[in-house]
């Protein structure tokens, strides 16, 4: 009589099912029980034709709005267990009450009443077996009760009509439990295959919200997860963090190793941040490449949350050891907070990423917390990237020019053209404001092609010893499309290409080296030269500066300033000028703004310097005076 406890998505099958059906059941017994209380009410006492009746009908509607009630309630399966078991035996003491009372009432009445009581007892033991068709034990227990006791009294009656009954109600109970059998069977196999396909939507579901490569949850399970805990803090009143992490140096290993190597790292990495997971407060994704986040529940105060990224850039740090060898990259992270800087879905991501972009810029490596300053800054780089949408660039874009001297002979040998911007709108813009708002909204090719046509036609007008250095974004090299509009603007100028000299800086490997590649090879055949510029701060690998075509490399002035006194620079500079002859290319050192600065310069081989030691950007105007003074053995001492 035990219900099997091996299959519990079964026992809640069978709940479900036993649940919607046994208010029926009991409905229909208590309406055959009136029926033939009241056929016998002439014939029978009063206790046995409506006392007994009457309380057998309080405890079935009882039972009834139970099972009404539990219909509603979705159980556990030990719950399902222990109401299936009581199920169990209930059928059998209510099989035996009313088999009882209905042979207590067959002695009364005429042979139709008696008749009746034998239907009654017929009709109710098929209805109870429909019923409990989903508990098959319950159902088997009735029909042995019932139809035992059946079958055995009336065959004892010697009344043939009454054994025709008794055979006919045994046919007919065999042939219903048979396909009562078939049915469960169906059922519990029906139960076994939504199982599984749940199991099989389940772990779909799991994967889909899986990063297969580090284990980590990915960019789709982020952001529901950022929306869940958003939701939960807000109706709480707690605080919410939420980081973006870059990894810094990882491309150059991925270039330089191979896929798989990068592939190792980015394991490893994931597997390094799961580490900060287990408070559970923590929450990591990876959001694609080697891009990373976090979902910080239940922030501490700001500090503490700088604190907690600091860690983490601190174990990002930590060099990985893979067969290949140690690598060392490292990891800057961006973040904002619900509901200090952030009150949306939307500004908690886009914040942190803003945070991250400028952080990156500052001092890679670290973490940047959005603040009210990045807020005024946001609203103020909206402003302008509307402005330049709308601006007439031809005619509100300038250019002024910085010379690059060489320090043997302290005279200009070329001329880098630097953007300016008029804006009748908001004025003079300085360039560190416009160019990365142009580089971020992607529009800064649009920019860049009337400057160097501004710049080339200028430089036409110069003695033919000077070269032009341009300055390319990394937009610029990245289609086709770009690179031949360049290309159709440098031969349209009437300057002779063999005289320029191109600028890019390492951001640009970050993008698709591939087409950065041939971008540079077709500006090669063309015949200018190609500088690297900012070199040192981290995208460039040895293996890229091989596989390109450079001419020249341009060392960072981060590198510069303080040069004579802080040796960690000395040592990178003369490392640098070391590695540029090696690879036979000229090397210009910018930011010069100290004589102290240059003469060490001098000491360590430097040729081609750039810096407000020796000028500040000018106008074209006063380029041909520069040129003059420098022309003149007075001045050109006097400027070394």
């Amino acid at each position: 009589m035990s219900v099997p406890t091996d299959n519990p998505a079964l026992l809640k099958a069978q709940h479900r099912a036993i649940s919607r059906q046994m208010p029926m059941m009991y409905f229909i017994l208590m309406a055959n029980t009136w029926a033939v209380a009241v056929t016998h009410m002439s014939f029978a006492p009063f206790w046995l034709t409506a006392v007994i009746p009457s309380v057998f009908t309080v405890v079935c509607a009882v039972r009834a709005a139970h099972w009404v009630k539990s219909h509603k309630i979705a159980p556990d399966p030990e719950t399902a267990w222990h109401e299936l078991n009581r199920t169990n035996r209930l059928a059998a003491v209510i099989a035996i009450v009313f088999t009882a009372w209905s042979f207590t009432l067959f002695p009364y009445g005429d042979a139709y009443t008696k008749s009746h009581v034998a239907f009654y007892m017929a009709i109710t033991v098929i209805a109870c077996i429909f019923c409990l068709m989903y508990l098959r034990s319950a159902a088997f227990a009735v029909t042995a009760i019932v139809n035992g006791a059946f079958i055995a009294f009336f065959v004892s009656t010697g009344q043939p009509t009454f054994i025709a009954i008794a055979i006919n109600i045994v046919l007919v109970c065999a042939g219903m439990l048979a396909i009562l059998l078939i049915n469960y069977q169906n059922f519990a196999r029906m139960i076994g295959a939504q199982e599984e396909t749940q199991a099989l939507s389940n772990e779909n579901l799991r994967l889909a919200n899986l990063d297969s490569l580090t284990g980590l949850p990915n960019r789709r399970a982020f952001f529901t997860h950022l929306n869940t805990e958003l939701e939960e803090a807000r109706e709480k009143g707690k605080r919410l963090a939420v980081g973006i992490i870059d990894l810094d140096g990882f491309k150059p290993v991925n270039d330089l190793y191979g896929h798989s190597t990068g592939d190792r790292l980015l394991t490893a990495v994931g597997e390094r941040l799961s580490a900060f997971c287990m408070t559970g407060s923590m929450f990591f994704s990876r959001l694609g490449g080697d891009e990373f986040a976090f979902v910080l529940s239940g922030a501490p105060d700001d500090q503490g949350i700088v604190a907690k990224a600091d860690e983490i850039c601190a174990a990002l740090q930590t060099p990985f050891e893979l067969s290949e060898g140690t690598v060392f990259i490292s990891g800057s992270i961006g973040i904002s907070v619900f509901p200090q800087t952030a009150s949306t879905f939307e500004q908690l991501f886009d914040r942190a990423d803003y945070a991250l972009y400028h952080g990156k810029r500052a001092k890679r490596g670290c973490s940047t917390l959005f603040t009210t300053t990045h807020h005024a800054q946001i609203h103020r780089d909206a402003r302008i990237e509307q402005t330049l949408k709308q601006a007439d660039l031809d005619g509100e874009l300038a250019v002024v020019f910085q010379p690059i001297v060489d320090i043997r002979t302290q005279r200009a040998i070329s001329f880098e053209a630097l953007a300016r911007w008029t804006s009748p709108v908001l004025g003079q813009v300085s360039p560190g404001h416009f160019i990365p708002v142009a580089e971020r909204a992607g529009i800064v090719s649009s920019l860049t092609r009337p400057l160097l046509r501004k710049a080339l036609s200028i430089a036409c007008e110069w003695p033919d010893d000077l070269r032009l250095s341009f300055n390319l974004s990394a937009h610029d090299l990245n289609t086709s499309d770009s690179i031949l509009a360049l290309v159709g603007i440098i031969q349209k100028s009437g300057f002779d290409s063999s005289r320029l000299d191109l600028e890019i800086t390492e951001t640009a490997f970050a993008h698709d080296f591939d087409q950065v590649q041939k971008s540079i090879d077709m500006l090669r055949l063309l015949g200018c030269g190609i500088t690297l510029d900012d070199f040192g701060t981290g995208y460039s690998s040895l293996t890229q500066l091989h596989a390109l075509p450079l001419t020249k490399i341009k060392i960072d002035r981060s590198f510069v300033i303080g040069l004579h006194e802080r040796p960690a620079s000395y040592k990178i500079v003369k490392s640098l000028l070391a590695l540029s002859r090696d690879m036979g290319l000229d090397c210009v050192i910018e930011g010069v703004e100290t004589k102290a600065e240059l003469a060490t310069l001098k000491k360590l081989g430097g040729v081609m310097a750039q810096g407000y030691l020796y000028s500040p950007p000018l106008p074209a105007s006063e380029i041909a005076n520069l040129i003059a003074r420098w022309n003149t053995p007075a001045e050109a001492a006097s400027a070394g």
